[in-house]
């Protein structure tokens, strides 16, 4: 059983970058597509972006395209999230799933029933 933890959420001002990573144990990463979602308070968990088995496809949200980029680092069993121009909107939790398969189709990546593990989550607070 695979296992993801999340690291580097912190709280930065408006206009801040960060970068998350997702690092897995007890299983490879390697041949599934992977993906960040985040949850802020009161409202429905939201996908942000997801990346191909082998890194060669991503696909983003609209309300973080060009500000947040995706990457993986199969060797380490790892994906990041490279975030900048933060804004308070992007106030939440963030989770990275591993998903079902190695390539999920562009309509599906935001359907949860496509990803099998969850991590914990990190905490990213942006403030104005």
């Amino acid at each position: 059983q695979v296992q993801l933890v999340e690291s580097g959420g912190e709280s930065v001002q408006t206009g801040g970058s960060l970068r998350l990573s997702c690092v897995a144990s007890g299983d490879s990463i390697n041949d599934y597509a992977m993906a960040w979602f985040r949850l802020a308070p009161g409202k429905e968990r939201e996908f942000v972006a997801g990346i191909s088995w082998s890194g060669g496809y991503t696909y983003y949200s609209d309300s973080v395209k060009g500000r947040f980029t995706i990457s993986r680092h199969n060797a380490e069993n790892t994906v990041y999230l490279a975030m900048n121009s933060l804004n308070p909107e992007d106030t939440a939790v963030y989770y990275c799933a591993r998903a079902r398969l190695a390539f999920v189709p562009g309509n599906r990546w935001a359907d949860s029933d496509n990803y099998s593990n969850w991590g914990q989550g990190t905490q990213v607070t942006v403030s104005s």
